[in-house]
């Protein structure tokens, strides 16, 4: 699931869109602190975003002359465009070099849902899962990520669900890519997974 970060001086403002963010865009969900957001949105304070330099973000302002590079929404706004321009963010970083991941000589491409091999130029087709898992194992690179984790935050099961769910799909993804000698791609840990790393 995607984290938005919404930085606001105005706690019923954070309240109120976070809570039409989350009932109307499907796999977002916004937070009041994060140091790997998928997304920034900031309430008029343009000084946040440099924290954030390489993650898609907008700025919400009333002001007709901000000096910014982010993406500006004008206030007052409506929400339907609102959340057009929010969609349209992502898939735009996601389409260029910026939003690629890149790891053990792999190019995660999410835009297209491909996969680039850096060692032999070979790019695989993945699927829409396949990416969240490999997106999810990337930005808690640091951890192992249990079978009910990634069931909880890829695919949305509570904790409860049969974790053959997910062995099989890193199997297949696996036996897409580690081919004529490629590198392992995810390692196998007690407790879980973890996206392999130099």
């Amino acid at each position: 699931m995607k984290q938005i970060l919404l930085i606001s001086s105005n706690p019923e403002f954070i309240e109120d869109l976070s809570a039409q963010i989350e009932r109307h865009i499907e796999g977002f969900t916004v937070v009041a602190k994060s140091d790997k957001p998928d997304l920034v949105i900031v309430d008029e304070d343009a000084g946040h975003l440099k924290d954030f330099p390489k993650v898609p973000n907008i700025l919400l302002t009333s002001a007709n002359n901000a000096q910014t590079n982010s993406d500006i929404i004008q206030k007052p706004f409506c929400l339907n465009d609102f959340f057009k321009s929010l969609r349209s963010i992502i898939q735009r970083f996601e389409n260029t070099s910026e939003g690629y991941l890149y790891f053990n000589q792999y190019e995660l491409r999410p835009g297209t849902k491909e996969i680039l091999n850096l060692r032999n130029n070979e790019l695989v087709k993945l699927t829409e899962r396949e990416v969240s898992i490999l997106k999810y194992l990337y930005k808690h690179r640091d951890q192992i990520i249990s079978k009910n984790e990634l069931l909880e935050n890829v695919w949305g099961y509570n904790r409860d669900a049969a974790t053959h769910t997910i062995e099989t799909h890193i199997y297949r993804l696996r036996q897409k890519i580690e081919q004529d000698g490629a590198a392992p791609i995810i390692d196998t840990l007690e407790g879980g997974y973890r996206l392999k790393m130099p």
